[in-house]
């Protein structure tokens, strides 16, 4: 695919099969994730990669009410943000850093075949304490997004389309 197509044809996916995902294309996501821009170039960005079913089961089950495809994901990624190299006196600037690094790793996985859901954690400290407790975080990591990976269930989908809304466009002035 070219990037256009890959970011029309992206969708959240589910449900995935157990086929497992090769290290060289572990490597690739996560080579993707670190590519992005970041706020001063602090690089924020920490990745704790998780493969390990019972591990991906119990974030499925208790990181948040939104982590349940976890459960079935054959490759589990929380990207974290390094306390100590965050943009000072910008901390909201780590999410940005982060959410881009969440973004270019589901959209290089799409690309690859690999369907992806970001599940919520970041800004409810619930979720954030319940995924740093679960993944043995340090205090110095903050998590800010969890996101399962995994070859789709369903066939990939066709181009999406139909999401472009002009009255969205201002120019100039409001």
């Amino acid at each position: 695919m070219n990037t256009f197509e890959t970011i029309m044809s992206r969708k959240s996916v589910r449900k995935f099969t157990e086929e497992v995902i090769s290290d060289a294309d572990l490597n690739s996501i996560l080579e993707a994730g670190m590519a992005g821009p970041s706020a001063a170039n602090a690089r924020p960005f920490e990745f704790l990669v998780i493969r390990d079913k019972h591990m991906l089961e119990e974030l499925g089950e208790n990181s948040s009410k939104y982590s349940k495809p976890m459960k079935n994901a054959t490759l589990g990624i929380v990207v974290c943000a390094d306390k100590s190299r965050i943009f000072p006196n910008a901390h909201g600037f780590s999410a940005v850093d982060t959410t881009i690094a969440a973004e270019n790793m589901i959209l290089a996985a799409w690309d690859m075949g690999i369907g992806s859901v970001w599940l919520g954690i970041w800004p409810d400290e619930s979720n954030m304490e319940n995924v740093a407790r679960i993944a043995g975080l340090p205090d110095s990591t903050e998590p800010q997004h969890l996101i399962a990976f995994g070859y789709p269930e369903d066939p990939m989908p066709n181009m999406r389309g139909g999401r472009f809304e002009e009255s969205k466009i201002h120019y100039e002035k409001w």
